[in-house]
């Protein structure tokens, strides 16, 4: 069955011509949805109802603001099966995995749920007698949110949640691949009783993400996608001072040393590298490895890499889901092609392959005996595709790790204390997972990394608040 999805605007579906198609990646002659393209109109019109909702959601009492969340990450948990099945056919990834993104979803909701009735403030001594000093948080007014389609409905809640939750109000964008399931997300927000103009909702290409960075009446954008997109971003929204928040990718080294345990160090590999279609920002793109255990290393990674099925996001047997999109499927062969030009060795995949529907599969690739700064090892690949380095010892893999312009998630398996002690301490990433894949965070605690990788405050969990409110200090005398 194929949707006709609409914009939400100041409490309103809203219909129009719908000229653009969410295709199923696992079988193109499957369309999705069909949706309509925002334009400088429908910009304005959610910008200006976002604006004058605020004062009404940002004084209510924050118990009105914590039941809608609750409601909404309820009525997600109870449809989560529906909603994972729409989520895999249309982003790709497998229903396992489109199934857990819902209920991470929903489990946002919730969290947020409670921080809606933690405000925080401080009371502090006054340097002066008969003063008391107190900080208050309060919500900064209208926030933009251009969310990208590898999480196509955990990203958009968890900058969402947090922006209601502390009395803010809305406009999202989201991806134009995955308009469906953010489409979805939006209609339970309005069913369980957002007041108009609270949450508004439009689909669009990029240049309805731009007019959403330069209206005037929008106070912050958080933005998750390309390094190149969100620089850009970035200054449109520096240059009228609005608030900008940015998620911009990763190239995660994983470093195994020759202490590993053999078969937990390959499975964190492979969890890291591939599933998800290796669409993550956190994926394990590249893995340095020592040279003790290099060569059985990779032999096991390829091995394993060439066992997985390939297939179908909705067949149950399925591991690894087609590529959003033609466009992300070239970009990957692409990448593979550049690597083994500049010398790396294909082990394994790297191929398209012919399934029993038309789709965007590709065979996952292991590229051995790669040196660091190649092509492959430096730039964001964004797809099934993983790149070795062999190292002398530890000292040279964390040098090789912390290369590059990203840093957002790093990775050590070893069973030496001292080295994952000094590891967390001194490898240049936002997040560092020790004994763990790359990929896979909770929702409760903060999300970011350093140097190209992210900008401004952290996402999720308690930083949130660092974001959505602004802080007020209040002296008062006797």
């Amino acid at each position: 069955m194929t949707d006709a999805l609409t914009h939400y605007i100041n409490g309103e579906a809203v219909s129009a011509d719908a000229p653009g198609s969410s295709l199923n990646p696992s079988n193109t002659e499957d369309v999705v949805a069909r949706y309509p393209r925002a334009g400088a109109a429908e910009v304005d019109a959610v910008a200006k109802a976002a604006r004058a909702a605020f004062p009404a959601w940002s004084e209510a009492s924050p118990e009105v603001r914590s039941d809608l969340l609750d409601k909404v990450g309820a009525t997600i948990m109870a449809r989560a099966k529906e909603l994972g099945q729409l989520l895999s056919r249309e982003e790709g990834k497998t229903l396992p995995e489109g199934t857990g993104e819902v209920m991470r979803a929903a489990r946002i909701f919730k969290y947020f749920a409670g921080e809606a009735l933690r405000r925080h403030g401080q009371t502090l001594e006054s340097t002066r007698p008969g003063l008391d000093v107190s900080t208050h948080r309060e919500a900064v007014g209208v926030f933009g949110l251009i969310t990208p389609w590898n999480f196509p409905i955990a990203i958009p809640a968890w900058k969402t949640a947090p922006a209601l939750a502390f009395g803010n109000t809305v406009v999202l964008k989201p991806a134009s691949p995955t308009p469906a399931i953010a489409h979805a997300l939006a209609a339970i927000i309005h069913e369980c009783g957002a007041p108009p103009g609270v949450f508004n909702f439009v689909i669009g290409e990029g240049g309805v993400g731009s007019a959403i960075v330069d209206h005037p009446e929008i106070d912050g954008i958080s933005f998750t996608g390309s390094q190149a997109v969100g620089a850009k971003v970035a200054e449109a929204a520096i240059r009228r001072q609005a608030r900008v928040q940015l998620e911009m990718g990763g190239k995660n080294p994983l470093v195994v040393l020759d202490d590993a345990d053999l078969e937990r160090a390959v499975t964190c590999a492979i969890d890291g590298a591939f599933y998800g279609t290796g669409q993550r920002c956190t994926a394990s793109s590249r893995v340095i490895v020592t040279e003790n255990i290099h060569d059985r290393f990779v032999e096991a990674l390829a091995e394993r890499a060439k066992a997985l099925k390939v297939g179908d996001a909705l067949d149950p047997s399925t591991q690894i889901g087609p590529a959003v999109s033609q466009d992300q499927l070239e970009q990957n062969l692409r990448y593979v092609k550049i690597a083994t030009d500049e010398g790396g060795k294909l082990l394994t995949g790297g191929e398209p392959l012919s399934l029993t529907n038309p789709g965007y599969f590709m065979s996952p690739a292991v590229i051995a005996d790669t040196a660091p700064d190649m092509r492959i090892n430096c730039e964001e690949v964004f797809g099934p595709v993983v790149s070795t380095v062999r190292v002398r010892d530890y000292e040279e893999a964390l040098e090789i790790a912390n290369r590059g312009q990203f840093g957002l998630s790093a990775g050590i398996v070893t069973n030496s204390l001292h080295h994952a002690r000094h590891f967390r301490r001194n490898v240049r990433a936002g997040m560092v997972m020790v004994n763990l894949p790359t990929a896979g965070v909770d929702y409760h605690v903060p999300f970011g990394g350093t140097r190209k990788s992210s900008y401004g405050a952290r996402e999720q969990g308690f930083a949130a608040v660092e974001f959505y409110t602004q802080i007020k200090t209040v002296y008062v005398g006797g």
